[in-house]
């Protein structure tokens, strides 16, 4: 029983990598870090992402129950708490990554 719960997590977490492996997935979600943003202000923000991209991105996160849409896109309690594994990778960067110019 523990071996087929253990293959059941690994499926999952493959699952959660893969969607967030696809570009963009994550930049999207950084951008929702501070509030709610509407499709044309992620698009700007993502500097270079096409709509029909973004759309599909969109979806994909809002299938995974990761954002919300009502008046803008959000983040929903998921995606919360999906950030506090930003955090330690931001710190890393700040340390070990210079700047773009």
């Amino acid at each position: 029983m523990v071996a087929t719960e253990e293959r059941a997590h690994g499926r999952a977490v493959t699952e959660v990598f893969e969607l967030l492996g696809k570009r963009w997935q994550l930049r999207i979600i950084w951008e929702l870090r501070t509030g709610a943003a509407t499709f044309r202000e992620l698009q700007q923000r993502c500097d270079g992402v096409s709509p029909s991209v973004l759309a599909a991105r969109l979806q994909e996160l809002r299938d995974a129950a990761i954002i919300e849409h009502d008046d803008g896109y959000r983040l929903t309690a998921a995606g919360d708490d999906l950030l506090t594994v930003y955090q330690p990778i931001s710190d890393w960067t700040r340390k070990w990554r210079s700047p773009e110019p």
